[in-house]
Formats: structure tokens, sequence, C-alpha cells
């Protein structure tokens, strides 16, 4: 039994890597006494919901308004929801991808679910979090699409997980008073416009999308009868940029390009950068038109010209999800701090489940940055253990850089979805 979760550790230890440590999880908790797996606590102990540093971070803000606006449904589609995960996830002989989905699995607290009940015991861990979180409080559910070929049909083998839309829309529709949804629909579909106008009837507030992992190129012209009907919903789309490490399937690194994005941004789409493009390289496009030469630049430069293009200001928005991640780059977090003029298109999300990857995130690296107080390492510590997600919203609004920290409309993100209603 002892080889048999040995192994197993070292399984989860190699898919850690596919997650984004970028570092052997073993060699940092040995540094940074961080643990390896998710203890999957229940509610905070009173002493901790009612800790001044928990406080602090919701002075200011109005709990109605703050929507984590980027949260991932995982499941296997036991419970009937239509969910699939790709079988080379689920086998030994593609020992990284099974490791990864382990990591998730332990990260969303349903790795010891019993049979049968791991849909259902993700979405009630979920409900757990959110009660741990202030009254008014919501989370941005996301369906997830299948790659599809440039004919519009689904490929299954190149598919690392489904989540219908069907299936995000009836959590959201169950629980009004903590979730929203996005759907996730794939712009070459025959149907893509009629599924769009399907969703918005059903609530959908965002659509989401993998460009990498999806087979969606977001400069193809195919995709152009999706753009006007996005914009005549007025209906955002949250869409990947960079370089994509924690889903397979598409082998099309080159979608995750921000300067693709102008397509959408030109046909009056507003468009939401998940991660703010801060992984990764990607061609400069623009330059190679002029010089002839296709230089490669870190993605978030190719990022930043885009926000600072005047004719984008109303239509491009970013998501901070997943910066402080181990993998993203220190300067990356401290320019996004700083740039206060970018602050009002900024949008908190947490990208659910990823916070509960326990190596993920080390706020002692921030305290030895200077980023985080070091008194406030063993609470947020300890805050983790017990929910991730106000872990995420803890760690954010304290973080700060030369003194200057999110605003506090980076988190109030409400209006931004509700305006879709009008």
């Amino acid at each position: 039994m002892a080889a048999l979760i040995s192994a197993r550790r070292r399984l989860l230890l190699a898919g850690l890597g596919l997650a984004g440590a970028g570092l052997a999880a073993s060699a940092l908790a040995a540094k940074h006494g961080t643990a390896l797996f998710n203890p999957c606590r229940a509610a905070l102990p009173a002493d901790l919901a009612g800790h001044p540093l928990i406080q602090a971070a919701w002075a200011g803000l109005d709990p109605a308004q703050v929507w984590d606006v980027h949260a991932h449904l995982v499941g296997n589609g036991d419970s009937g929801s239509g969910i699939t995960v790709n079988p080379d996830m689920l086998s030994l002989r593609h020992p990284l991808q099974y490791a990864q989905r382990l990591f998730y699995l332990n990260a969303g607290c349903v790795h010891e679910a019993p049979a049968g009940q791991v849909d259902r015991a993700y979405v009630e861990r979920l409900h757990n979090l959110m009660a741990g979180l202030a009254p008014g409080a919501k989370l941005l559910l996301f369906a997830f699409e299948r790659f599809h070929d440039r004919d519009g049909r689904p490929v299954p083998a190149r598919t690392s997980f489904h989540v219908p839309d069907a299936y995000a829309a009836r959590i959201a529709r169950e629980f009004p008073q903590g979730f929203e949804w996005a759907a996730s629909i794939h712009p070459y579909r025959d149907d893509c416009v009629a599924a769009l106008d399907a969703a918005v009837a059903s609530g959908a507030r965002a659509v989401k999308w993998l460009p990498a992992a999806m087979g969606i190129d977001p400069a193809d012209p195919r995709c152009d009868a999706f753009y006007a009907a996005l914009a005549r919903h007025d209906l955002p789309l949250i869409t990947h940029a960079g370089e994509e490490k924690a889903v397979h399937g598409g082998d099309t690194q080159a979608y995750g390009n921000p300067l693709r994005l102008r397509r959408p941004l030109e046909q009056g789409v507003r468009v939401v950068v998940a991660h703010c493009a801060s992984l990764g390289e990607d061609v400069d496009t623009d330059r190679a038109k002029g010089a002839g030469k296709a230089d490669r630049v870190p993605s978030f430069t190719l990022f930043s010209r885009l926000m600072d293009e005047p004719a984008y200001a109303d239509r491009l928005y970013a998501d901070i999800s997943a910066l402080t991640q181990r993998n993203r780059s220190e300067a990356v977090l401290r320019s996004l701090l700083e740039r206060e003029e970018w602050h009002h298109r900024l949008l908190n999300g947490s990208d659910y489940p990823l916070p509960g990857v326990m190596p993920l995130i080390s706020p002692r690296e921030f305290a030895a940055r200077g980023m985080l107080a070091e008194s406030t390492v063993p609470v947020l510590d300890r805050v983790r253990q017990h929910n991730p997600l106000l872990f995420d919203f803890v760690l954010k609004r304290h973080l700060h850089s030369r003194s200057r920290r999110f605003a506090p409309g980076v988190f109030e993100t409400r209006d931004f979805f509700t305006r879709t209603a009008a």
C-alpha cells in the first residue's frame, strides 16, 4: 500500500509541472513548507472568519458587486451532466495528464468522492466555499466547449474535457444567490448564433473560449457571424491569450496570440483577455507587416500594446486570474498593480479550482519580494486550507507594489456583466 501511495504521489508531482508550478513540488515544500495536497477542510473557524486580515479585504467593497469572473466546473459526468473527460486523462498510459487530473480533483476536493458522486461533490464543495464569502458575492461558472475541426465538427480525441452549456446553466439556476454562468460556443459551428441566442435566453453572462485547446482562431473570418451576435447581445467574450499549459488537445498555441483579438474588437465585441496574456511568447505580427520579420515577444507585451490603443479603451478588458501562480512573472504582476490607469478595465477571477493546487501559489514568496506583509502569510496559509476561493481574494486584496494595490473596482465586477441584460 505504501508503494502504491508513493507511486500515486509521484504521478501527482509530475502533473504539477503541467498545471504550471514550474518547480518540483517537493523542492517547494522543503524550501517554504508549502503543503502538497489540499486538506479540504470545511468552514473557517470563528477566529479565522473574523480575522482582521479578512475583514480588511472586504472593507470598502459592496459584496453584492463582487463577482469572481473565472471559475471552472469540473466533474466526470456521473450525474448525467454531460461532462466528458478525454480517456488519456484517465489512463496511466498517459501519466502526466493522469496526474494533472488527480491534482485538479484534489484541488476541487472530489478526489475521494464515492463512485457516482464526483459531479455532485464538486458542486457541494462550491456551495461550501461560497458560504465562506461575504453574502452577496457570486461566482461565474464556465461551460467548456469541445475542440472542433475547421468544418465545425467536434473532435473528441482532441478534446481534453467538455462541460455543456446546459449543465452550467442548470447549476447556476439551482443556486442563483451564489452562481452565474458563462456559455462556451465554438464559432465554427453551423448553429453557433442560434446556440448563443439560446444561451442568452438561459441567462448566460459571457462566452468563454480557450482557443489553443478548442481549435478557435479568433482572427478567422468564419467567426464574424458569431462576433456580430455577441455585439448585438452586448455579451462579453472571455478568452485565453498567451501560452496555454493547463488544458491539452488543440496543439494550436498560435491562436492565443493577443493580436488575433483585433478582429472581435474591431467588430464591437467586449473582449476580456484571461490572465492578461501573462505567459509565453507570440509572433509580433504588427511588426512583421512592416519589417517583414516575424519576431517573437512576450505575449504580455502584445496585450499591453492593445490595452494602450485608444480605439479599444471601451472594449478591451482583462481578468487577473492565475497571476499569483508561481510560473507567472513577478514583473507582469507588478506592472498590473502599478498601472492604475488600467484598473477600471481589470476584473478579478480565481481560475478555481487552481488556487486549491497547493504548491501553485506561495504567499511566503510574495512576502520575500516585499509585495505582502510577512504577518499575513500564516493567516493566508490557514485560510487556504479551508477556502481557496477566499484565499485567492484576500491575497489579491493585500498584494502591493510600490504602495499600489488593485483598485476596489477590480473586484466589483457585477456591473460589467449585468449590463448585458439591458
